[in-house]
């Protein structure tokens, strides 16, 4: 409708003409509705109450005497009361971009003041307590000319080419770096232990695993072994078992081969021994009846002839000593001794043929015999013959 105007949402419609407004200000202030604008009559402008922003950078002098830049940022906007639109429209209504050059300009001022009071430490260890007492002391004047600071950075504190700030941080940066080292050795420390167990365990792994494949491998070949063996060993087993039966075949076989001897050979000459013994017994037993018969009937011939006889038995023994080994020790005692003891033999002879004759027992001859054939000593006379 013509004459009819309404504000945008964030701005503040100010009509100027007819009657004064609130609290004898020179416009009437219209926000958040639509207003009747007579035309020539009256007329409207319009002030923005959206946020604005100034930006500060000033050198500063701090309480030691170094010298600072500081940057800062201040979000400011009209206030939304009657009083802060009507102060900010008589301000800057025809020039609304001076709010922010003069914002800046009054913070720039009261950054060098509240800076001035503090030290170097302060102001970077403390910056929200900068920016809150810059705040605090720039609000009266934000107030009468109707703007509101929303907030307050600082973005930067920089000392220049005095390197103060460094200096201040050198400690600092030295712990952080020994601290950063000490972690990274840790880090690099534990990393190493744990690629080492790592690999003590990759080896263990290996170790086990070896020692299964070498037991599984041993036990494989102690099944082939087995296996293997199988055969020879039954066949050995079987051989063994052939031997063993012919082991007792062959002693059977000697048994009765033994059996067999004692059949054709120890029996017959048994037989045989037993017919001579009786044989030999049966002609002993004849020629004693025949020497009974003998001494029964001629002993008288006999014993004649047998003395007729002696000194041909006599010469017989001496002559037998013609070749033997006599060594006379006592000289002619010891030849009367073998003298005599030769005509002793020949008595002996005779008188053993007699007891032959007249006895079965046949052992006096071979005695008489004996003495008479033998090799004697005389010790008595020291007489010794070989």
């Amino acid at each position: 409708m013509f004459g009819y105007r309404v504000p945008a949402p964030d701005q503040a419609m100010l009509i100027s003409g007819g009657r004064r407004g609130q609290g004898g200000a020179p416009f009437r202030v219209v926000t958040g509705h639509g207003k009747f604008v007579l035309p020539v009559f009256r007329k409207c402008r319009f002030l923005t109450l959206a946020m604005c922003e100034a930006e500060v950078a000033e050198k500063c002098v701090t309480r030691q005497g170094i010298g600072l830049t500081v940057r800062a940022v201040i979000a400011f906007k009209v206030g939304n009361d009657t009083e802060s639109i009507v102060n900010a429209g008589q301000r800057f209504l025809s020039d609304q971009d001076q709010m922010a050059v003069l914002t800046g300009r009054i913070f720039a001022g009261h950054l060098r003041s509240i800076i001035g009071s503090m030290t170097v430490e302060e102001i970077v260890t403390e910056r929200q307590k900068l920016a809150t007492e810059v705040l605090e002391t720039s609000k009266t004047e934000m107030a009468k000319i109707g703007l509101t600071v929303d907030s307050l950075q600082i973005q930067s504190i920089d000392d220049g080419d005095t390197g103060y700030i460094a200096a201040m941080s050198a400690p600092h940066k030295a712990a952080i770096q020994r601290q950063a080292q000490i972690a990274q050795a840790q880090a690099t420390q534990a990393s190493v232990e744990a690629q080492q167990e790592a690999a003590r365990n990759q080896a263990e792994y290996q170790r086990q695993t070896a020692v299964v494949q070498a037991e599984y491998n041993a036990e494989v070949d102690r099944a082939q072994a087995r296996a293997a063996q199988a055969g020879p060993l039954a066949q050995a087993h079987a051989q063994q078992e052939v031997m063993a039966a012919q082991t007792e075949l062959a002693e059977r076989a000697a048994k009765l081969r033994q059996q067999e001897l004692v059949a054709e050979v120890v029996k017959p000459a048994e037989a045989e021994a037993e017919r001579i013994r009786l044989l030999a017994l049966a002609e002993a037993e004849r020629m004693k009846i025949q020497a009974e018969a003998a001494a029964s009937h001629d002993r008288v011939a006999l014993d004649r002839m047998l003395i007729d006889q002696l000194p041909q038995i006599v010469k017989e023994a001496s002559a037998g000593l013609a070749n033997a080994n006599v060594n006379v020790l006592n000289g002619t005692d010891g030849l009367g001794e073998i003298a005599a003891g030769l005509v002793g033999q020949g008595l002996t002879i005779l008188d053993s043929v007699r007891r032959n004759l007249g006895t079965p027992a046949a052992s006096g001859g071979t005695t008489a015999q004996n003495g008479a054939t033998g090799t004697g000593t005389a010790h008595g006379g020291r007489v010794e013959i070989e």
